[in-house]
């Protein structure tokens, strides 16, 4: 079964920050995943971590989307 991009996104979160967004709406939560998979394609230097670390590039865009979005 096929995790979704929500679910990506929670795993990908550090806990303050994942415990923040599950608070939120599913609406809201759909939004931040969404935003958080255009920081992935769009960001060259999470390519290169990316390469090196999948898991690393992921918690660092959901990272960046949290700290924009949520604080």
């Amino acid at each position: 079964m096929p995790i979704d991009t929500v679910e990506r996104f929670l795993v990908a979160l550090d806990p303050h920050h994942r415990e923040q967004v599950q608070r939120l709406s599913h609406e809201e939560q759909v939004r931040l995943a969404d935003a958080w998979e255009a920081e992935l394609r769009q960001d060259t230097d999470l390519d290169t971590l990316s390469e090196l670390s999948p898991p690393a590039a992921e918690s660092e865009a959901a990272a960046r989307v949290a700290d924009k979005l949520l604080e």
